[in-house]
């Protein structure tokens, strides 16, 4: 039996709603005028301060906010952040980067063919580790920057990376995503990934197409410039992904494998001779302390201050039952096969959009699928493939989901003078674009709708 929350607002339903339509208000307003993470901190700040304003019990407000700071995955994204910057900081500052384009360029190794290499990598990558934020942490720092030297349009090679990242948490079967979704259908694991192969290898070979022929288009660079000097010291520098990358194959935890990175940045950095110890932290007295170090941490402040808000606003979501609420209103619309795929796909999509997190949307209304589903004659499998994939196509194509935030952050950060924004980011994610595509097609001509494992092995 759910117990009853003591977070209580005016107005009954509605004003458990208010705080999330004062968020989307002031999103759309901060993406229509194409603002950076700033216009996202006021949107979710606004949130919280008008929900203070609606609600009848002030101190459980107050706890709902602190409870939604103490998720575990608030502070593993707040601290790979702080350490991604940090390894990014040092790799870039290094001549790594202008190093590697040199020779991409010269091996004429530019525009579209360098994006489509960069895509599958990070497949490779994400589907191996699980993680389409370790992923990126890994990628940004380096492929990002060589990539608009190699004449990659910046949003192109964002949405190149970001894909490649969103497949892996789409299909490996060590993917928190793929886990919730199979785990609260009771689908077993490796069904589930063959099932959903015939979506998302489909989508990653559109996706390719996408970014061979046009990511090239309207790029700057892709020419030998007077400042792309090689320095094959630099080189050294490779070491700092590839241990993360190492440690993460062996599943080590993300912020672990990135201190690891962060260390060894230090130490190749200062034993090649590329920075000095004063380079990286120096205390030169008057309260001050300066260095890449310090430099790199204060240009997250702004993305962690949004992630502040959002998490804050999850808490009071959960804690006023807004997510179960909207799931069961959602519900009614299920009256029949197609009606209720349409049904769990949008309301996986929308606890995304609430939560920024596809994770927390899909552990959420879990229960209410597997009912909703099976009154319908759905499948487990295909119930699992809805959500999965409906909750990372639609889910990450929001400004404020992690799958937009941690990119923009890291490429603005690793590209000095960059213009690149979150609607950017999102409207260059091909690879959930095109996975919405295929959610209609699946939809409506039914594709996929009768592969049952299971049933094969009984007939056997």
């Amino acid at each position: 039996m759910e117990r009853e929350s003591k977070l209580q607002f005016r107005l009954g339903d509605f004003g458990k709603f208010v705080p999330i339509i004062v968020a989307v208000a002031f999103l759309v307003y901060a993406g229509i005028h194409q603002s950076n993470a700033n216009g996202y901190i006021i949107a979710f700040f606004m949130a919280i301060i008008v929900g203070a304003v609606f609600t009848k019990t002030p101190d459980a407000y107050g706890e709902a906010c602190v409870k939604g700071l103490t998720k575990p995955i608030f502070t593993i994204i707040t601290m790979a952040i702080m350490l991604a910057a940090v390894c990014g900081k040092m790799v870039s500052g290094s001549g790594l980067i202008q190093t590697l384009a040199y020779y991409v360029i010269e091996a004429k190794f530019t525009g579209g063919m360098f994006a489509v290499c960069a895509f599958v990598i990070c497949c490779i990558l994400s589907f191996s580790t699980g993680t389409s934020v370790g992923t990126n942490m890994i990628t940004f720092p380096i492929l990002f920057p060589v990539g608009v030297l190699a004449g990659v349009h910046p949003a192109f090679m964002a949405g190149a990376l970001v894909s490649g990242a969103i497949f892996g948490d789409n299909l490996a079967p060590i993917s928190d995503t793929t886990i919730a979704s199979a785990g609260t259908q009771n689908a077993e694991m490796g069904n589930v990934v063959r099932t959903r192969m015939w979506y998302s290898l489909p989508v990653a070979g559109i996706t390719i197409i996408i970014l061979f022929l046009f990511a090239g288009i309207a790029g700057r660079g892709g020419e030998i410039t007077a400042d792309m000097v090689p320095d094959n010291r630099s080189l050294i520098m490779l070491l700092v992904p590839v241990s993360i990358i190492i440690l993460c194959f062996r599943q080590i935890h993300l912020v672990v494998s990135l201190s690891v990175g962060a260390l060894v940045s230090i130490i190749a950095g200062l034993v090649s001779g590329i920075y000095k110890l004063s380079d990286i932290f120096t205390f030169p007295g008057g309260f001050k302390v300066e260095g890449i170090f310090v430099t790199s941490i204060n240009g997250t402040v702004s993305t962690i201050f949004m992630l502040f808000g959002i998490f804050c606003v999850i808490g009071i979501m959960e804690e006023a039952g807004v997510i179960r609420l909207a799931g069961e209103k959602m519900s009614r619309f299920a009256r029949n096969v197609q009606m209720t795929e349409v049904t769990i796909v949008g309301s996986i999509a929308v606890l995304s959009w609430l939560t920024g997190v596809v994770t927390v949307a899909i552990v959420s209304l879990g229960e209410i699928v597997a009912e909703m589903g099976e009154a319908a004659g759905i499948n487990k499998y295909r119930r699992a493939n809805l959500m999965d994939c409906g909750g990372l196509a639609l889910g990450s194509i929001v400004p404020w989901s992690v799958h937009a935030i941690i990119p923009m952050q890291l490429a603005t950060a690793n590209v000095d003078g960059l213009q690149l924004t979150l609607i950017d980011v999102v409207t260059h994610n091909f690879y959930a674009l095109v996975m919405l595509a295929m959610l209609l097609v699946m939809i409506i001509t039914g594709f996929g709708r009768n592969m049952n494992p299971d049933e094969k092995k009984e007939n056997i």
